[in-house]
């Protein structure tokens, strides 16, 4: 008899042939999640167990930000033997209502799964005065899952994750992260598919603060557990946003900023091999997120700009950013770029011709180069 933690997943299952694949990847992410901590990694057909641990609840903990994992049980793992299951049974108590969930993955197991079920039921009905059977709405679930590999695991606590898809092996995504509620959650959202990012920030000193850019690198550092960032790049748009200023119609200079930002993205997609670029824009939350600005932003796009946001409203970005643990940072007092040389009215339906006859005004190539070359990168 074995303390382990069992580990299920679910979307994987769908993935015909190429199963093996992701199951590969995700006991992979689990490695690297659980680096720190002392047990053994187990794959099992269509299960993975930790074993030989001694920091249950630290590891839980680790293992609840691994996409592609479904739920999480500490449980007790006991030979295929009928006699010693019962015998184990026997011992749990319980008070109240209960039911027992047999699942029996491996087809020899010599008791049908309804049949070990009453069986069971009776047992613990006979060894605990208090407890009484409740199909509907138990109160605890005795689940016993039978595997193929000769090993039964029992638990009662069953603790959900995120689900969704293991992170690939490569980095794939350029998150653009502001100090704003959004972009960490359209960060988490797009790792939720499977899509491993690095971070891409921008700033204005001296007109944003140092304590600006540390709120930036704190959020960084908060959601690379989920995104699997390695690298953030911090590139300076002071010397672009003041010719801007100088130079173009003001009620342009949000729509010329944010299509600067995507030329940058562009760049270091080609230089670091990203295939695409995540944003936190959510359709009309702001005058740079109408219909026509982002049409005027993707204009200059050359890789895919993926919105995860799109359609969500503020509640439900908050709610996800409070369970992600990025609200309260988000949400300190420190501008961020797009805050500097705000127009009062910039344009909600701005047209691509106006934004390059705008941006014709200034040398547009060497302002971008500019950035690039002085770009700042943190292993985070």
């Amino acid at each position: 008899m074995n303390n382990v933690i069992l580990i299920r997943f679910n979307e994987i299952h769908l993935k015909g042939g190429n199963k093996k694949y992701f199951t590969k990847l995700l006991v992979n992410n689990i490695k690297y999640a659980l680096h720190d901590f002392e047990c053994k990694i187990e794959n099992i057909q269509n299960r993975i167990v930790i074993r030989d641990y001694t920091d249950e609840s630290g590891i839980i903990e680790a293992l609840k930000c691994v996409f592609g994992i479904h739920s999480i049980s500490p449980a007790i793992e006991l030979d295929n033997d009928p006699k010693l299951i019962s015998d184990f049974v026997a011992t749990i108590k319980v008070e109240g209502g209960f039911k027992c969930d047999v699942n029996r993955a491996d087809k020899t197991f010599p008791i049908k799964s309804n049949d070990f079920n009453a069986d069971l039921g009776e047992i613990v009905l006979s060894n605990n005065k208090n407890a009484y059977v409740d199909i509907h709405n138990p109160d605890t679930v005795i689940h016993v899952d039978i595997r193929e590999n000769g090993k039964t695991f029992i638990f009662h606590e069953i603790i959900y994750a995120y689900s969704g898809l293991p992170l690939g092996e490569n980095r794939d995504g350029l998150l653009l992260l502001s100090g704003g509620i959004d972009s960490p959650v359209a960060g988490f959202c797009m790792a939720k598919r499977g899509l491993r990012q690095d971070i891409l920030h921008f700033d204005s000193f001296p007109y944003t603060s140092p304590q600006a850019k540390e709120k930036v690198i704190t959020l960084a550092k908060s959601i690379k557990k989920f995104i699997g960032a390695k690298y953030m790049y911090i590139c300076s748009m002071t010397k672009l946003q003041e010719e801007f200023h100088v130079s173009c119609a003001s009620e342009y200079a949000i729509n010329l900023l944010r299509r600067s930002m995507i030329r940058v993205a562009n760049k270091l997609c080609e230089k670091y091999k990203y295939k695409t670029i995540i944003t936190g824009e959510s359709l009309g939350q702001v005058a740079s997120q109408t219909i026509e600005s982002l049409t005027t932003t993707n204009a200059v796009a050359e890789y895919p700009v993926l919105r995860p946001l799109i359609s969500f409203n503020k509640d439900e970005i908050i709610e996800i950013a409070k369970e992600i643990g990025t609200y309260e940072t988000s949400i300190l007092p420190y501008e961020d770029c797009c805050t500097v040389f705000l127009p009062r009215n910039p344009v909600i339906k701005p047209k691509i011709k106006e934004a390059e006859f705008e941006e014709s005004k200034i040398n547009l190539d060497y302002l971008i180069s500019a950035v690039i070359d002085n770009i700042e990168i943190i292993k985070l």
